[in-house]
């Protein structure tokens, strides 16, 4: 039998646009269930597919915290949260909770 040969699959590889990105961001946030490391992986993702040194540029932050502040072992405060996101030209939104 053949062997079958795999690779690893990386997100990052597929977020090519600002739109893909905030659609990546979405789907991540509704399926976390709370988990802000969960959601912190997700903007990793997305800062390694816009090029983390420059995220780490229009952050304000350096390269090493950004790392290690979006590997999804840890969660971020919110005041790195909201830097990044603003770096990654996104931004957030509220509204109204649907009951489940």
């Amino acid at each position: 039998m053949k062997k079958t040969i795999t690779t690893r699959y990386d997100v990052a590889e597929h977020l090519r646009t600002p739109k893909e990105m905030a659609a990546y961001l979405d789907a991540c946030i509704e399926e976390s269930d709370g988990d802000a490391s969960f959601i912190a992986k997700a903007l990793g993702d997305i800062a390694r597919a816009k090029g983390m040194s420059q995220v780490a540029k229009d952050s304000g932050l350096s390269r090493e915290s950004l790392y290690k502040s979006l590997s999804g072992d840890r969660s971020p405060g919110f005041d790195t949260i909201l830097k990044v996101i603003a770096a990654l030209g996104l931004s957030l939104h509220a509204q109204p909770a649907s009951k489940k």
